[in-house]
């Protein structure tokens, strides 16, 4: 927890750095992106990448079809490992068993357009000549 601990210029840090060091987005510039495209609110308000977070924030991100809501615990403006990173938030149950239930969805939904085979085998051609009329 030491890159926690250490001091934030007055408690407050960067929308866009924070969600980088929390591990939301690989770069600072997809964080960015996403907050001009509304895709991450602050408090129910859509945010700027510049806003300050404070400890105690609601979080809103939507990543795709998942949309996850967490609570700022700590904040940090250096990404370090996904240990660490876990620790800069707690994720509110309901946000948490929305997105377990949204990605059972997907699985199930994924799983009824899996065709049964590829190509005809010699076997399977020589049925399909036959039903034809052909040989």
């Amino acid at each position: 927890m030491g890159e926690i601990d250490r001091e934030i210029d007055d408690g407050r840090v960067r929308l866009d750095k924070w969600l980088w060091a929390a591990r939301f987005f690989k770069t600072r510039s997809l964080a960015g992106e996403a907050i001009a495209g509304g895709k991450v609110q602050v408090n129910g308000d859509r945010a700027k990448r510049a806003r300050p977070l404070h400890l105690g924030d609601e979080v809103r991100v939507r990543l795709g079809v998942y949309e996850h809501l967490v609570v700022v615990r700590a904040l940090s403006d250096r990404r370090g490992p996904a240990s660490t990173a876990a620790e800069l938030y707690e994720e509110r149950p309901e946000s948490r068993a929305a997105r377990e239930a949204m990605a059972l969805q997907l699985k199930s939904l994924h799983a009824a357009f899996i065709p049964e085979k590829g190509r005809p085998t010699k076997r399977d051609r020589r049925e399909i000549a036959r039903v034809k009329g052909r040989s």
